[in-house]
């Protein structure tokens, strides 16, 4: 039986969050029935942030109260301080994510502020969400370095992911944030990260920046993680990281991981039609690396059928 791998898509909340042209509520969800429609069933769906410093995300209650199959689908939702998990609560996120960056001047200008203090803001998150009966997904982000401090320690990592652990954090998800990283660093993080706890616990969130969010997924792979975020076409980039490219294109790894006899759930041909629907959406092209095979092999089969009618 064939190994199974979790995608976790974020193109509804990381990916369009830096998008000019606003989605509306009914766009977002026509969006994420065409990812279910292709076998997607876990989503970071919306973040409760200030609409002020994120405008994309002022309809997320709207959102999250429509999301389609909430029995059945895995959503969460993400929160930066105790005033967006109310929202978040409210709205009915069962699962909150957190995004704590390695570095004060990351934190600071994602979330406003210290690291020392988003630690302790997100402790007492987790604390709330144990209470709650909601489940938690901490993000170390930055963790393959900061467009603002440069390289981060493993030994910085290791360290915010013990703390989080021992808030009582059911899942960490380790992010590059910038897309710094390439396969050797990521494959030494991730293998002391899962030496320590174990794979199962990890995810993985990569940025193409410089083209190797792909090399470096197998790298995490090679590992042992089997849960990595992705998001439809590429879109994505963190308003608050200068240099912050699209994330990882689920077509891409998906394509990648059914060829090479990983179990993930979700057809390529159906993600081709989700991309199709996020660029009309964006009103602009979008397509991981693989878009451009998908052309050559649409051309090739309109090329048959013509003379084939001849």
């Amino acid at each position: 039986m064939a190994e199974k791998v979790v995608i976790n898509e974020v193109g509804i909340r990381d990916g369009l969050q830096i998008q000019p042209k606003f989605v509306d509520t009914q766009g977002k969800l026509e969006l994420c029935r065409a990812l279910i429609d292709a076998g997607v069933t876990w989503f970071e769906a919306m973040s409760f942030v200030s609409p002020k410093a994120v405008p994309q995300m002022a309809n997320a209650a709207e959102v999250y109260k429509g999301l389609p199959d909430q029995d059945r689908i895995n959503y969460s939702a993400l929160v930066l301080n105790e005033k967006g998990y109310d929202r978040a609560i409210e709205a009915g996120a069962k699962v909150v994510a957190m995004a704590l960056a390695t570095t004060d001047k990351m934190n600071e200008a994602n979330i406003r502020m210290p690291l020392r203090t988003a630690t302790d803001v997100f402790t007492k998150i987790i604390g709330r969400a144990k209470d709650d009966g909601i489940g938690t997904r901490a993000y170390i982000s930055t963790a393959l370095g900061c467009p603002f401090e440069g390289d981060v320690p493993v030994e910085t990592v290791v360290d915010l992911t013990a703390k989080m652990l021992d808030a009582g954090a059911d899942r960490i998800s380790i992010a590059d944030t910038i897309g710094s990283a390439n396969p050797a660093q990521t494959q030494r993080l991730f293998a002391t990260l899962a030496e320590k706890w174990g794979a199962g616990i990890f995810g993985a969130h990569l940025h193409d920046t410089r083209a190797l969010a792909l090399t470096n997924a197998w790298a995490a792979l090679g590992e042992g993680i089997r849960e990595f975020d992705t998001s439809i076409g590429g879109l994505g980039g963190c308003p608050f990281a200068p240099g912050a490219a699209g994330n990882l294109a689920t077509e891409d790894l998906v394509f990648m991981l059914n060829e090479a006899g990983y179990e993930t759930g979700i057809d390529v041909a159906g993600l081709r039609r989700a991309v199709a629907v996020a660029e009309r959406l964006v009103g602009m092209p979008l397509g991981g690396r693989i878009t451009k095979w998908w052309v050559s092999q649409e051309r090739r089969t309109a090329q048959a059928a013509a003379q084939a009618a001849e």
